[in-house]
């Protein structure tokens, strides 16, 4: 859990104690909240899409052993076979084509252990960019999407114990 939040705080410009807050809110408000907003704001989406190549190339190379991983280690049963799902989507999402919603309910069936666990190595991918701002920016946004998913399993979980 730890390297969780910390994953979070190293990478979004919010603190330990916002990020709490905004776990322990429903997706729609945090959708709708000026935090989320603000971060999704501050991306710089020009060099997101200049850089693109980049991040395809990362992910090529670095969605296959995590994809074994989530697999193998963590249990996942439903893990795609190449990371062109991934690449496609993270490219739609930078232009524009893909919804945060849409982003939930592809990830609604991952147990939130599982997606809590993965979102620091996922994020940590992109570790190895030379260009320190290219670094930065692309796990920013990574951890802005992933910020989305835990809310929205979170809430998950929330509404099972309640029934």
């Amino acid at each position: 859990m730890r390297s969780l939040l910390f994953t979070f705080t190293q990478n979004l410009n919010l603190s330990k104690t916002q990020l709490e807050q905004i776990l322990s809110k429903p997706l729609t408000e945090v959708l709708n909240s000026p935090e989320l907003q603000q971060e999704l704001n501050s991306l710089d989406i020009n060099l997101l899409k200049e850089t693109l190549p980049t991040a395809g190339e990362v992910l090529a190379k670095e969605l296959p052993p995590f994809y074994n991983w989530l697999k193998n280690e963590l249990g996942v049963k439903r893990v795609p076979d190449s990371p062109d799902h991934t690449t496609t989507w993270v490219i739609g999402f930078v232009n524009n084509q893909e919804s945060l919603t849409h982003l939930v309910d592809l990830h609604r069936p991952l147990p939130r252990p599982a997606l809590e666990a993965s979102i620091p190595r996922l994020v940590g991918m992109f570790a190895g960019v030379e260009d320190a701002q290219v670094r930065q920016e692309w796990q920013k946004a990574i951890a802005a999407l992933c910020l989305v998913l835990v809310v929205a399993a979170r809430e998950q979980d929330r509404a099972a114990v309640e029934v």
